[in-house]
């Protein structure tokens, strides 16, 4: 309410040179500030929309006014009201000669229309002309209006107009013209695929803000192919180096910060193209380190570049000086009091892990205070952090505490995805299938509605199949512990129906298995079972199940069984149950009743739930009895392919003689008339009007699932020459196109060892200040969750591990994780060698490339010192020695440098001079001082 009252107290007052609103918006305003309740407000708005309605209909409404009446219909549809009334008026101003009314109708109409309007076909021919006007502010004008109003059928209306715009000499022109590309090419991208060159092009215009307003479509492009801009990676470093260094002017500063949203998108763009690249990865690491130290990390905008740093580290291969001053980053989150800055840090502290396990141990009391933070965003950030980290010797702590967090809350959606996370990480690191059992017990008791279906399976399979091993006394002893398990659990009030089922089916398997607990004790709870849960048909359906196992196991072990009264009535109740499902095992469980041991144990045999079960899908057991019947006189089954191809015939029989039976629909075309055979008037004569020829077209049936999977070998109905007599003529056609199935190519590539190790990374704990103040409870957690320092990296099972024998889940699919010294994996690679050097190229040749001559008299542009500098670019020579003699001026006047070039190659100035006369002889100065060339570029 404070933001409409705000707006409307601008938009009343914001244009008192002429053009002041009236007493009636301004009081409408107020009431509408004042009001009080929804319903008042509401009746305000309808009494304001019936005003204007009457005041629109009023013939030679000046232009003024017009503009105020457009206004308050701005205000109505920001209250959430209908004013679709007025939009044809906001339309109409967009036409006028008035600047100021056509930006408030081009404002309204953004406002209003959206880009499937019915009035947008109304606004195209106004914004061509608006984009051919002498006026900036009104090409600016329009420029908005398209990035808003322009849909795909109309960008060819507009385009060649908005790229002519990207020569403007107004650079605001120029910036808006490069976002209405953008949008082009996110509404339709191949509608501009041919104009990508341009968005390289803008990359070196000589204002800052077209710049920066170009990373957004190259960011797009990148994301999309990587590969194809592997050049452009000198030309981003050497951009961002520019920044940092202030040279561009200090309206682009925020908070002190130069420039800081284009260093953030530039990091962005470095973050894709340095992904599994170690030579592109080696040109960022000289700006970075710089970023590291020249951030304020005392403002909010210093943190967020320190972030986006902490992101790019994580995605390209790192240097381990690299590491370590992110690691440093990292603690200054970790230690803020700020909330928001605790979660910057715990989400970089979760990506470098990949990379660096033992940084996480550094932290750990920090770790702990964020687990036990009461802000809730804050502890769940934390738990995504603890899963990352997970591995055998503390995975029963973590999971312990991820299920405590499961029972607390309430948010059904959150709470599915830690019950997921707490089954993934006890199938994978499971210490034993006893504490296995338990956590799944935990999970469907609390969460078992929300748990995949899958999880129940594993579990009773893990169950069957015990350990994997010979040991048979073990897997009794497993079975035993989950039935007694279970029958604690049945006093529950409430359950899950999938744990429910779990429950049934290891009853019925083991319930009786061991002797401990009688057949009638068993059926009694799940009768209990079954009347307590009567509305779930599906748990009363594994219940019976239940019971027929139970039954079935006492008679082929040759005991009397003894049906309870409950299971009686319970059965009775089946038999005439709407359920066909249940009905049908309450009759087989009846009927199993009656038989004797040896064909009960050959129904159900003992404990073969992990016995494979072959089946006959061509049913040749029945061979011999289709053999006699077919003796005996019946008629040979017909195939569905036999079928297809009898129906074609019939139809083609049908066409050529007119027999239909009568009781079907005829849907042939009447045969033309033809002219009598009896001798008649001329008068009366039918003269029979030739058929008009047209081109024959191939025509292909389409048949059934069964017919297209039929074999080129086998008999097919010959239809060539055979001619349509309904719909356009043609011709059938036997050439059937065969489809082959697109084959999937494995783009991944081999990255190259990042090569740090472990020992290299020794970041200062963030509260080693505060030992003797640490609580003991703390420290004993600490232990359990980063324990096992030195076997940390290699806890964690490979892909080639899998789990073992002893767990019982050899085979579930292990997770893989990433090897400590491996980066992470580059989803962007699609198999193109990455052994390619960015500095192969000369990036001064390719920026000038880029770029427009600028002189007419064959001079060149000094690219990096025009750029971004607040005066005009300023024409000079091709001489290599002035050029040369300058960026030495510049890096020995430049106090942003690093210090610690001095000592890298030879910075003499001979060096220089020699290395000017190579490079104007034509030589490639990387292949003949690869070490200077580095320099230059620093």
């Amino acid at each position: 309410m404070e933001q409409l009252k705000t707006i409307g107290r601008e938009l009343a007052m914001g244009s008192q040179g002429g053009f002041g609103q009236s007493k009636e918006f301004l009081d409408l305003v107020k009431s509408i500030g004042e009001a009080r309740s929804k319903a008042e407000e509401d009746r305000i708005v309808l009494s304001e929309i019936d005003i204007l309605k009457r005041k629109l209909l009023e013939p030679d409404i000046p232009k003024r006014k017009m503009k105020e009446y457009i206004i308050r219909l701005v205000y109505i549809e920001m209250l959430g009201h209908d004013a679709s009334f007025g939009y044809i008026h906001a339309v109409k101003m967009t036409h006028d000669d008035n600047l100021l009314l056509k930006r408030t109708g081009y404002l309204a109409v953004t406002l209003f229309l959206n880009e499937d309007h019915d009035l947008i076909i109304l606004i195209v021919n106004t914004i061509q002309k608006d984009l051919r006007s002498d006026n900036y502010l009104v090409v600016c004008a329009a420029l908005n209006a398209i990035c808003r109003l322009i849909n795909e059928e109309t960008i060819p209306a507009v385009l060649p107009q908005v790229v002519d715009l990207l020569n403007h000499q107004k650079e605001a022109v120029r910036k808006k013209a490069i976002m209405a590309l953008h949008r082009f090419h996110r509404k339709s991208p191949s509608s501009v695929s041919h104009l990508i060159s341009n968005f390289r092009k803008r990359l070196c215009d000589n204002d800052p803000g077209v710049m920066g307003a170009t990373l957004c479509p190259l960011f797009d492009l990148i994301t999309e192919d990587v590969s194809s801009y592997k050049d452009l990676v000198s030309s981003f470093v050497s951009i961002l180096k520019q920044v940092t260094e202030r040279r561009l002017p200090k309206s682009y500063d925020y908070h002190q910060m130069p420039a800081p949203f284009i260093q953030i998108k530039l990091l962005k763009i470095m973050a894709l193209l340095g992904c599994g690249d170690k030579s592109a990865s080696e040109i960022m690491y000289m700006v970075l380190g710089d970023l590291f130290r020249k951030c304020d990390s005392s403002t909010n905008i210093g943190n967020a570049i320190l972030y986006e740093c902490i992101r790019c580290i994580s995605c390209i291969i790192p240097s381990p000086k690299l590491l370590e001053a992110a690691a440093d980053a990292i603690s200054k989150f970790l230690k803020s009091d700020s909330h928001n800055l605790k979660y910057m840090g715990i989400d970089g502290l979760g990506r470098l892990i990949k990379i660096s396990p033992d940084i996480a141990e550094q932290h750990q009391l920090a770790v702990i205070d964020c687990l036990e933070d009461p802000d809730d965003t804050l502890k769940r950030k934390t738990f995504e952090l603890l899963y990352k980290m997970t591995k055998s010797s503390n995975v029963e702590v973590i999971v312990d505490r991820m299920t405590d967090y499961m029972i607390s809350i309430n948010d059904n959606h959150y709470k599915t995805e830690i019950a997921s996370r707490c089954v993934e990480l006890a199938e994978q690191f499971a210490p034993s299938n006893q504490w296995f059992i338990q956590i799944m017990n935990k999970v469907f008791e609390h969460a078992g509605d929300l748990v995949n279906i899958k999880v129940a399976h594993n579990l009773m399979r893990l169950i069957a199949e015990g350990f994997g091993e010979d040991d048979d006394d073990a897997d009794s002893k497993l079975r035993l512990s989950a039935v007694e398990s279970y029958l604690q659990i049945m006093s529950e009030p409430k359950l899950p129906s999938l744990f429910l089922q779990v429950i049934s089916w290891v009853l019925g398997e083991y319930g009786t298995a061991d002797g401990k607990y009688s057949a009638s004790y068993i059926s009694g709870k799940l009768c209990d079972v079954a009347d307590a849960y009567s509305s779930d048909e599906t748990v009363k359906g594994y219940a019976v199940s239940a019971l027929m196992k139970i039954y079935a196991f006492e008679i082929a072990s040759g005991r009397k069984v003894d049906v309870l009264p409950e299971c009686q009535s319970l059965i009775e109740e089946l038999l005439a149950s709407h359920s066909t499902d249940l009905q049908q095992r309450a009759y087989e469980l009846q009927a199993l009743l009656a038989l004797d041991a040896r064909a009960v144990e050959s129904i159900l045999p003992l404990d073969a739930s992990c016995e494979d079960i072959e089946v006959d899908k061509d049913l040749s057991f029945l061979n011999g009895y289709i053999q006699q019947a077919i003796e005996s006189g019946a008629q040979p089954y017909i195939s569905e392919r036999e079928r297809s191809c009898m129906l074609e015939t019939t139809d083609y029989h049908s066409r050529d003689h007119h027999e239909v039976p009568s009781h079907a629909l005829r849907f042939e075309a009447y045969e033309r008339p033809k002219p009598s055979s009896l001798p008649t008037q001329a008068s009366t004569e039918l003269v029979p009007v030739p058929e008009p020829s047209y081109y024959s077209e191939a025509h292909q049936p389409i048949s059934t699932s069964s017919v297209s999977e039929r074999e080129s070998s086998e008999i097919k109905l010959r239809l060539d020459g055979v001619k349509q007599k309904w719909g356009r003529p043609s011709y059938q056609s036997s050439t059937s196109a065969s489809s082959t199935p697109p084959q999937a190519a494995n783009g991944t590539s081999s990255h190259p060892d990042v090569g740090v190790g472990s020992s290299s990374l020794k970041p200062r704990s963030s509260y080693e200040s505060k030992k003797p103040e640490i609580d003991p409870e703390k420290q004993r957690l600490a232990a359990s969750l980063f324990g096992g320092s030195s076997s940390s990296r290699s806890d964690r099972k490979s892909s080639s591990g899998g789990h073992k024998p002893a767990k019982g889940t050899a085979s579930k699919p292990p997770k893989e994780n990433p090897i400590p010294v491996q980066p992470p994996p580059d989803l962007l690679d699609f198999g193109e060698p990455t052994a390619t050097s960015v500095t192969a190229t000369d990036p001064f040749k390719e920026l000038e490339g880029l770029m427009d001559s600028l002189s007419q008299d064959g001079g060149s542009t000094d690219v990096m010192g025009v750029l971004y500098s607040d005066a005009a670019p300023v024409t000079t020579t091709t001489s290599v020695d002035s050029l040369l003699s300058e960026l030495s001026d510049s890096s020995k006047g430049n106090p942003g440098t690093y210090q610690s070039q001095t000592s890298k190659g030879p910075n003499s100035k001979e060096a220089l001079e020699k290395d000017a006369l190579v490079r104007q002889m034509g030589v490639n100065p990387t292949s003949q001082n690869p070490t200077l060339f580095k320099d230059l570029l620093g």
